[in-house]
């Protein structure tokens, strides 16, 4: 076929040698098949965006951090340096992601690089050698269901731990390999405890989940384990092999607003008297 644009640089660079055959294409990326030595791999070619989608994305940039200052500058004014930067980062953050849960254990495609714009990373595929379905494309049996449901349970856990929530996490972003789910296409990760709506989103992750598996085994829809999961996570227990049990039960009590009210204020009272002692000292000498 063609070489498209975007992955001619490669071949000429020598990293890959071939493109077999278009993938997938989406609003964000294309992805190939290529073929780099021996190895078939497949190769994500990231579109440059529209400003609107910059909107979008709000959501899941709270909390990130950016490389340098001067591009943070840049993106909080929203010139067309800072609009190139934010693109940059926005495909920044599913490369360095990758390699973060990689190491973390959790069952992603494995990364082989970044080049030119271009993230080269594993091709998951089924028993025969082709493409690997997506969770939503199969049909499962209740054990099976519920042993897909205790995997992907974990490996969210083993993100949360890392620090990274997917934020769009469903049947559609997990492809069934023989040895079971590998989950893709991070480029929306959130920052768990940067970002104000990351329970939220780990909440809609782990729902999305267990509906698309609870339709095999109805069972499931009855469990919390996102709820679960995150009260252990805001507490610092949360752990890589913490036992869930998929119950929760939500506190029920009413927030002692005037307590905490009175509270701040005493702590402000506090802090006015001491600064009015450093002040009375400085003036002594």
């Amino acid at each position: 076929m063609k070489t498209p644009q975007g992955l001619q640089a490669l071949i000429d660079d020598g990293v890959i040698d071939e493109v077999i055959r278009p993938l997938k294409s989406g609003k964000e990326a294309s992805v190939y098949v290529v073929r780099s030595g021996s190895d078939v791999r497949c190769a994500k070619v990231y579109k440059d965006m529209a400003q609107r989608s910059f909107q979008a994305r709000v959501q899941y940039q709270e909390g990130r951090k950016v490389r340098g200052s001067r591009q943070a500058r840049a993106i909080g004014k929203a010139s067309k340096y800072g609009r190139k930067q934010q693109e940059i980062a926005w495909k920044n953050t599913e490369v360095d992601a990758l390699y973060q849960l990689a190491g973390a254990g959790v069952r992603v495609p494995q990364p082989y690089g970044y080049f030119n714009g271009v993230l080269v990373m594993e091709l998951v595929t089924d028993a025969e050698g082709r493409s690997a379905p997506r969770l939503g494309e199969v049909e499962l049996e209740p054990e099976q269901a519920r042993r897909y449901h205790v995997f992907l349970v974990r490996q969210v856990v083993r993100m949360l731990c890392a620090g990274l929530i997917h934020g769009d996490l469903s049947e559609y972003n997990v492809l069934v390999a023989p040895e079971g789910p590998v989950i893709i296409d991070l480029p929306q990760v959130v920052s768990a405890a940067g970002n104000n709506a990351g329970r939220a989103m780990l909440l809609r992750d782990v729902g999305n989940v267990t509906a698309s598996l609870g339709r095999f085994a109805p069972e499931l829809l009855d469990t919390r384990y996102g709820e679960e999961m995150w009260a252990l996570f805001e507490q610092g227990a949360l752990r890589p092999d913490s036992e869930l049990s998929g119950v929760f039960a939500a506190d029920e009590h009413a927030a002692d607003v005037d307590g905490v009210m009175l509270a701040i204020i005493d702590a402000r009272q506090e802090a006015i008297i001491r600064q009015q002692g450093r002040d009375a000292a400085d003036a002594n000498d």
